[in-house]
């Protein structure tokens, strides 16, 4: 346990105390990402408050973990560190999709071949339990994928991927530290830690961005984090077994990986790339519909919170049914923004831009309604 403390406090002392100093270097280097047409925010912000997060939690890890008790979590060190150049290059330099997914694979490979982490079971989804190996070693990676571009693309507003990798990073460290899986306790509230800190400059108004740096390293802690929960959680031998231990996982990080597959989905139907840029992730439809970036926040983590505790009081119920109805849950929600709130009324603002020395009238939509709390 003193570990585990002292792994939260390292991690967001570092974090705190290196955030700052990222800003102030960010601004000396003009290191910026500049607003467009399909961003959110308005100024030039720093992307680059991964850093200061990845500082925390491999300081908050490395001084705490015991490397020869659990010989795999130096494997998931090594991934950490591959996922935090490839997005910190990402961040300053910008790379092609295909060399993103490239290291996302290696990250992917080491995780399983090395760090020993496959999901073998599935608790009776669809009827299924034991894996056969290569099924197995296909969902992983899958898997791991998936959930690590998930709180990548969630990233869209001021608090969001922070607030939801804090709240799935906490619960999965609760539990892991109350069966006695201390290391994998250290690397959640290590996480948790430098998220927490991390917030008090990201939230609105948001002073620096986590970037690709940030929301992969997020991704990757979390696929590592639900995948060791779905094959101990329902086992006999802990402390405190979970039944429907998959759904239970899922749940907990049901807004990203919906949020995903439904824009992914939409992407694929309209013939184009999965990972091309677009406006339909769910806090966009909320923005379009006037939230503030607070109540936006607020509101998803909220309704994460209260789908993992009715899973979680039902976790008996069959897994096929839990996630099935989650899965519904959540795409009622959508429906329900679709056509129970009303889209903004937009007008057509003129506005004065400088072009070649001349004044040049240019249009541009704007919502009727403030975009505050």
């Amino acid at each position: 346990m003193f570990d585990v403390l002292l792994s939260i406090a390292i991690s967001f002392t570092v974090t705190f105390l290196a955030i700052p100093a990222v800003i102030n270097v960010a601004e000396m280097k003009k290191l910026f990402d500049i607003p467009d047409a399909r961003k959110v925010h308005r100024t030039p912000i720093t992307p680059l408050g991964g850093l200061g997060i990845f500082a925390g939690f491999i300081f908050g890890c490395l001084l705490t973990l015991h490397f020869n008790q659990h010989a795999e979590l130096q494997y998931y060190m090594a991934a950490s560190f591959v996922i935090f150049f490839l997005g910190l290059k990402d961040d300053i330099l910008v790379i092609s999709p295909v060399k993103k997914f490239i290291g996302q694979v290696l990250a992917a490979f080491i995780i399983i071949y090395y760090g020993n982490t496959q999901i073998r079971n599935m608790q009776g989804f669809l009827g299924v339990y034991r894996l056969d190996e290569t099924f197995s070693l296909l969902l992983t990676y899958f898997a791991i994928i998936v959930i690590i571009n998930s709180f990548n693309l969630i990233d869209g507003i001021d608090g969001l991927a922070g607030s939801l990798g804090l709240l799935s990073t906490f619960i999965f460290g609760c539990y892991f530290t109350y069966i006695g899986e201390s290391g994998y306790g250290v690397i959640a509230f290590a996480l948790s830690g430098s998220l927490l800190a991390f917030l008090i400059f990201n939230f609105q108004p948001a002073k620096i961005f986590m970037g690709d740096t940030g929301s992969l390293l997020l991704g990757t802690i979390n696929s590592i984090l639900v995948i060791k929960f779905i094959n101990v959680a329902n086992t006999s031998e802990v402390s405190f077994p979970v039944a429907a231990s998959p759904a239970v996982g899922f749940t907990i990080l049901m807004v990203p990986l919906l949020d995903t597959l439904r824009v992914f989905g939409i992407r694929i139907l309209h013939r184009r790339s999965p990972f091309s840029p677009d406006r339909n992730h769910i806090h966009h439809l909320l923005l379009d519909r006037g939230f503030s970036h607070r109540a936006i926040t607020l509101t998803l983590v909220a309704i994460n919170f209260v789908m993992i505790g009715v899973v979680f009081v039902c976790r008996s119920l069959n897994c096929t049914v839990l996630l099935f109805g989650v899965t519904a849950i959540f795409f009622g929600v959508i429906a329900a923004i679709h056509y129970l709130l009303p889209a903004p009324r937009l007008f057509v603002a003129k506005t004065d831009k400088e072009e070649s020395g001349q004044l040049a009238k240019a249009s541009q939509l704007v919502s009727l309604k403030k975009d505050t709390f």
